[in-house]
């Protein structure tokens, strides 16, 4: 079997959805599935080793200049694609790039248009590529943002087509009007010329199918899963001092501050506590961070910025220093694979109790759940696994068994796999 997987690069930052695409891809290719990982708008950037191709379709710059410069979408490709070059894009982010849906809304609109819009050399491209030269039995995209180009490959490619989401919906309601109403208007059109849909767990199928307006019966549930590899932290007794721990991109969404307020509400209580956090910070977000850790100077010594570290080796060694993780985003989390790495490493959680966070909790067994959006609901949870050390090890143990059982890459393979074959 051969398998197209058509991932979104993150534009230089370590994005979860392209992570999980790119374990994805290496689990299959273990299980002896032949995988095609291809990277849309930029290169791809994981901490482990990069299964994708080294060419990059629907290259950014050359989006950018389709929609905004009148003359180039009429251009050959001859005498663009040489913008779509991994090194030239890379440079690119770095010096100026925007992910925030509040100034990406005509550019939104315009890709989910496809052949219909100013990206329409782009469309022919991937969908040549797929039917003429790659020929796959089947193609996965990992968004719905990229469905622009269904209407064409629908026409031209007779195998199976799905889509995995996994958070489109936060950046949807990011968009402003009119070009929210536009856009999904016109995912809601493409979305029924898929196959199927995969979530990765009940709640987001319950949540996406009324909001792509596909029925729940074309949803298939595939629970996410990590690369084990070098995960060989266990349970232990607690550090002293007790260690709280986030591990996410520092942003708004991903609930830093609502983390930082909650250790601050948690470290009244016992001032021999320490906060560590650690992830990738965008150029968007530093001004949001320069104003949370201004806020947390009370904190003195107990508060540490870590970084981002580049390496699995690095992000592995950063969560066995910690007693506990919570990552208390402000959305509905999808998925939540920091969840499953810190339990891999003997480390309980404690989470918001909406989105994806309560069924992993009851499928690991391996941490707390609080109030969303509660500093002292936070705390309170802290201070119970601090106080309490036999649950503190009750749940580490659960959590580290259960994730390495049921939750390896692997298995998240094989299901895949079923479901592409179905």
């Amino acid at each position: 079997m051969h398998v197209a997987i058509i991932t979104a690069g993150g534009a230089g930052m370590f994005c979860g959805s392209c992570m999980l695409d790119n374990t994805l891809a290496r689990a299959m290719q273990a299980n002896g599935v032949e995988v095609t990982l291809i990277p849309t708008y930029t290169p791809t950037r994981t901490d482990e080793k990069n299964a994708s191709m080294s060419r990059v379709f629907f290259g950014g710059i050359n989006v950018y200049l389709d929609s905004k410069v009148g003359f180039w979408k009429k251009l050959p490709s001859g005498l663009v694609k040489w913008l779509n070059n991994p090194k030239l894009i890379g440079l690119a982010t770095k010096l100026s790039v925007s992910n925030d849906a509040k100034e990406l809304g005509e550019l939104t609109v315009q890709m989910l248009d496809g052949p219909q819009g100013p990206q329409k050399r782009e469309v022919h491209e991937l969908v040549q590529f797929l039917t003429e030269q790659l020929k796959p039995d089947a193609v996965l995209f990992s968004n719905a943002l990229l469905s622009g180009v269904m209407p064409t490959l629908r026409e031209r490619f007779k195998g199976k087509v799905f889509c995995m989401l996994q958070g489109d919906d936060i950046f949807l309601d990011d968009l402003v009007e009119p070009w929210a109403t536009r856009a999904m208007d016109r995912i809601k059109q493409h979305a029924q010329l898929f196959d199927g849909m995969i979530a990765h767990s009940e709640f987001y199928r319950d949540r996406m199918s009324g909001y792509v307006g596909v029925p729940e019966e074309r949803f298939h549930i595939v629970a996410p899963g990590i690369d084990l590899t070098g995960h060989d932290g266990s349970p232990r007794d607690t550090n002293q001092p007790f260690t709280v721990g986030y591990f996410a991109r520092v942003c708004p969404e991903k609930g830093f501050e609502k983390a930082v307020a909650g250790f601050q509400a948690f470290h009244k209580r016992h001032p021999n506590s320490r906060f560590l956090a650690a992830g990738y910070l965008g150029k968007r977000d530093d001004k949001f961070f320069k104003r949370v850790t201004k806020s947390a100077k009370n904190l003195g010594d107990a508060f540490e910025f870590c970084g981002s570290p580049d390496e699995r080796e690095g992000k592995i060694a950063f969560l066995k220093r910690l007693d506990v993780l919570t990552v208390p985003t402000v959305y509905e989390e999808p998925k939540g694979l920091y969840v499953l790495e810190a339990l891999a490493n003997g480390v309980p959680v404690v989470q918001p109790a909406h989105g994806a966070f309560p069924e992993l909790i009851k499928r690991t067994g391996g941490g707390l759940l609080c109030e969303p959006n509660n500093a002292e609901s936070l705390a309170d949870s802290l201070e119970q696994l601090m106080q309490d050390s036999d649950l503190r090890r009750q749940l580490a143990e659960a959590g580290h068994r259960a994730v390495h059982d049921l939750c390896g890459a692997q298995a998240m393979a094989e299901r895949i796999v079923q479901v592409l074959s179905s």
